[in-house]
């Protein structure tokens, strides 16, 4: 028992140690963007802002989404870093659950486990609200939450509603962070890579 709290313990401060969003509890149980249509979605997301995440730390950070085949959607997101390199990652992502079209399931390794990307509020010319989250020993959880754009800006005004949509249903975004979609350093990134 006292090596699993040491293991616990060990985890939690090398994921908080990595800005990680962690929190005490299980993950909250957000309701989802009804009648959802994957078809609407596909295309190029501008990432807006984000709860910090140990696998992210670019800026210019954008997903596109194209349909692979019948209910999978191809995923490819991309990110210039500090150093100005291109850093790419290709995934997919479908529905466990085709009742719930907007829960969706999304891998980028072949072996490892998929991670939740749940749109609970999109317009699909607009905006996207997205959020995952992973239960860690049935004591706490790791938020993960996007605020995307079909545009590299969203008005003030739209990203106070937003806002709303996590925090009324028990989603900390205290610590979201702006990524920078700048014309002067999004310029810098090729669009092949």
């Amino acid at each position: 028992m006292q090596a699993l709290q040491v293991l616990s313990l060990t985890l939690l401060s090398i994921l908080a140690a990595n800005a990680q969003t962690l929190r005490p509890g299980k993950c909250p149980q957000p309701p989802v963007q009804a009648n959802f249509d994957a078809a609407r979605y596909l295309g190029k997301w501008y990432e807006i802002k984000k709860l910090p995440v140990v696998f992210q730390k670019g800026e210019c950070t954008t997903a596109t989404y194209s349909l692979e085949s019948p209910g999978v959607v191809g995923v490819l997101n991309r990110e210039l870093l500090a150093d100005n390199t291109v850093s790419v990652i290709t995934g997919y992502a479908k529905a466990s659950d085709p009742s719930e079209p907007a829960k969706l399931e999304v891998t980028f390794f072949e072996d490892s486990p998929p991670g939740n990307y749940w749109v609970l509020s999109t317009d699909y010319e607009g905006h996207s609200l997205v959020y995952g989250c992973t239960d860690i020993l049935g004591t706490f959880h790791a938020d993960f939450a996007w605020i995307l754009s079909r545009e590299s800006t969203l008005s003030e005004e739209k990203l106070e509603e937003l806002y709303h949509v996590f925090t009324s249903n028990g989603i900390d975004i205290d610590v979201m962070t702006v990524t920078n979609q700048s014309q002067e350093l999004c310029a810098n990134m090729p669009l092949w890579a």
